[in-house]
């Protein structure tokens, strides 16, 4: 049977690294150094951490997998395949050339579209009909490898980032293991991706989650989806910030960042249409629906949001 390292760290690489223990002999895990988390800033160990040391499997943690160092650590382990999934960590070809069957990574989109760091937050919010799993084989590129298997599944009007990342980390899962075998008998042949049709989904920082009220309604109700849990969405008013956590598309108009009220709702005025929200969170307070928070702050109706 095949020894198979495996790369990853978030929770998205869980369910993979479960299947691999279940099915293949995974002979070790590396994943991202520990480190700070949460609002105590405690340092903690990743995911794919806690279930390697779970299973009695070695963990390797490089700040660097490309240091000359940590190249010479995982030749030391000698894998026959490298298995990738959310590592976090671009592989340089002296790394992808270690085990002689080289490399293959599971991608949370269906390749060439949406390649790099955040695909399940790109597809959401540019309101795709569907996305899916790639099992690629690995090269120097970002994602740029050819593909081994895909699996499509629709995105349902709901889909936020949250329920979105659970349905595909499932699905990439059941999808190696069943691409596997095909792959490493050398009966599956990669096929290469279409460069010409290939988007970009960059990494994400929280300032990208700051609303522009200029665009349509459609267009924030799908960010404020995908960017549900990280990195939020969120405005200004009375010199706070404000997050929102839900809303939808309503009818009608407003000067952008407006708040009116519109057949008994609440709605912020956007480039195209209204903007309904359904629950807010000023700095410094909990969740609450908006009406409850109108109520609380009924100079909010008339005011605008930054």
């Amino acid at each position: 049977m095949a020894k198979i390292v495996f790369m990853g760290t978030p929770d998205f690489a869980v369910p993979v690294l479960r299947q691999l223990i279940a099915h293949h002999t995974v002979i070790g895990v590396v994943t991202q150094p520990d480190r700070p988390a949460g609002r105590s800033r405690q340092v903690q160990m990743s995911p794919v951490k806690l279930t390697a040391l779970d299973a009695g499997i070695p963990v390797f943690q490089p700040e660097k997998i490309r240091r000359p160092d940590a190249v010479a650590e995982l030749r030391e382990w000698s894998p026959d395949v490298y298995v990738v999934a959310a590592f976090g960590q671009l592989l340089p070809q002296t790394v992808l050339d270690i085990p002689p069957h080289g490399s293959i990574n599971v991608h949370a989109s269906l390749l060439p579209r949406w390649r790099g760091a955040a695909p399940i937050q790109a597809v959401i919010r540019a309101g795709d009909a569907e996305t899916g799993i790639t099992i690629m084989k690995m090269d120097a590129g970002l994602d740029t490898g050819a593909i081994l298997s895909q699996r499509a599944i629709p995105i349902s009007p709901d889909e936020t980032g949250q329920s979105l990342h659970d349905k595909l980390s499932e699905v990439g899962a059941a999808l190696l293991i069943g691409t596997l075998p095909g792959y490493l008998s050398g009966a599956l042949q990669p096929i290469p991706q279409d460069d010409a049709l290939a988007t970009l989904a960059p990494r994400i920082d929280k300032e990208e989650g700051r609303i522009n009220w200029h665009e349509s309604a459609a267009q924030i109700e799908r960010m404020v989806r995908a960017f549900t849990p990280w990195p939020g969405t969120f405005t200004t008013w009375d010199g706070k910030g404000l997050k929102i956590h839900g809303g939808a598309v309503g009818e009608g108009s407003a000067e952008p960042g407006h708040v009116v009220e519109r057949a008994g709702k609440i709605a912020v005025g956007t480039g195209e249409g209204v903007f309904l929200p359904t629950r807010v969170q000023l700095e410094g307070r909990g969740v609450v629906g908006i009406d409850e928070f109108v109520r609380g702050y009924p100079g909010f109706v008339g005011a605008a949001l930054g």
